[in-house]
């Protein structure tokens, strides 16, 4: 079965094309068959990029007007007989859809019928900037591909096993029930690929281990895996809560809001402007949200950049620890996304101090597995540490095949 997998957003569209199927998920055998993006939308100059199997990259610099002509370029990058990878649309037998916010409708990723695509829409108010771009991804793609089926595949969804104690507030009890406030969590798609695949690595039954995983980009979050199921994240009830990001705040006092407010006079607007674009690393610092670009700084003595990385470590050291205690206690801690990827200095650091819950740091491990999958944890640490890659668009493959297999 061959999937298309996309991602829009507001000024792109990023894509994925696998072909793949139910044995081929169980025995992981799927295969790439090209990627690529659409960006700039609507701008003077747009960019747009494809990579296939066997084919040479292409890529083009012109005016593309609106999503409903991205995505037609994305079907015409894949058919082109230079460089795509199909000879016609014909051959896209299903697409997945990355939705940010599902509610507490979807607890799975499903197939999008009119009720679903209407419930996706109720949910915009929680995901303003998200589900719209989201959704219209859906309805460009639904008119372009006539009756190929779509599945929705949501963020949100697998942290929905969290108890009430976990994700409501001590607000008004209104607010929840009325308003719909509490804590969803975000980046569950990756969270959920990186616990799957702890335990396809060390052959485990997903109900026989916990797990802490670390997404750690320029958004970070965090989520603690009991058995399968999340009991806890750090992302709330927007994507502003928890870690230090790159421009996002994380945890704060909330009565600093009210302060600004009455001795500084900034608005809504503005607050929402410090929090989510000039706080967490590039507040801290004064350099910028670009992790590498800290590091360096701080190897050359930069003291603020240097601090933004203590914060945002002793961040990660915190909630891993209250986390443990959440489950009973860890089997694994995962480092994922860009920087727990790609970062043993971040890795390192976030990791000081773990001895306290059975957590020890082989350091020449560490070092060696930058973007690399692997265990970094000593050989009698009763915790293993790991990097494990992300790959959020496999499995949206992956839930597409399933959802759509029954009707092929």
């Amino acid at each position: 079965m061959k999937v298309l997998v996309l991602n829009s957003g507001s000024s792109s569209v990023k894509f994925q094309f696998y072909d793949t199927s139910l044995e081929a998920i169980k025995g992981g055998s799927e295969k790439q068959l090209a990627k690529g993006i659409v960006e700039k939308i609507g701008e003077k100059t747009s960019i747009r990029k494809i990579e296939c199997n066997g084919k040479p990259p292409y890529k083009k610099e012109d005016p593309i007007a609106d999503h409903t002509q991205a995505i037609r370029t994305i079907i015409d990058m894949l058919s082109d007989s230079e460089y795509g990878i199909i000879k016609d649309k014909t051959e896209i037998d299903a697409v997945g859809h990355r939705v940010v916010h599902g509610g507490e409708t979807f607890t799975h990723s499903c197939l999008i019928d009119e009720k679903v695509y209407d419930k996706i829409k109720e949910c915009i108010p929680l995901a303003p900037l998200h589900n719209p771009h989201n959704i219209k991804g859906y309805e460009i793609s639904r008119d372009l591909l006539g009756k190929t089926p779509h599945v929705a595949v949501f963020d949100t969804a697998f942290h929905q096993t969290m108890a009430p104690s976990a994700f409501i507030y001590a607000l008004p009890y209104d607010y929840y029930e009325k308003k719909r406030i509490r804590r969803y969590g975000f980046h569950g798609t990756s969270h959920r690929f990186v616990a799957r695949r702890v335990g396809r690595l060390f052959n485990l039954a997903k109900d026989a281990f916990n797990v802490i995983t670390a997404h750690l980009g320029n958004g970070a979050s965090i989520a603690a895996v009991a058995k399968g199921k999340v009991v806890d994240t750090s992302m709330g009830f927007t994507p502003l809560e928890g870690l230090v990001m790159g421009t996002r705040c994380g945890d704060i006092d909330p009565a600093i809001l009210m302060y600004l407010q009455e001795n500084d006079g900034v608005n809504v607007a503005g607050l929402n402007k410090v929090l989510n674009k000039q706080s967490g690393l590039i507040g801290i610092s004064g350099i910028s949200n670009d992790m590498r670009e800290l590091e360096k700084a701080a190897a050359e003595n930069n003291a603020r950049a240097k601090l933004a990385i203590d914060i945002f470590c002793y961040r990660i050291r915190k909630y891993i620890g209250a986390y443990a205690v959440a489950m009973g206690g860890v089997d694994f801690i995962v480092f994922t996304a860009g920087i727990g990827e790609n970062s043993h200095i971040i890795r390192g650091e976030a990791s000081k101090g773990l001895e306290a819950i059975g957590a020890k740091v082989d350091e020449a491990k560490n070092k060696s597995l930058n973007g690399k999958e692997g265990v970094f944890s000593t050989e009698d640490s009763k915790v293993k540490l790991c990097v494990i890659p992300t790959n959020e668009e496999i499995l949206i493959a992956h839930d597409t095949v399933e959802a759509v297999s029954g009707l092929l």
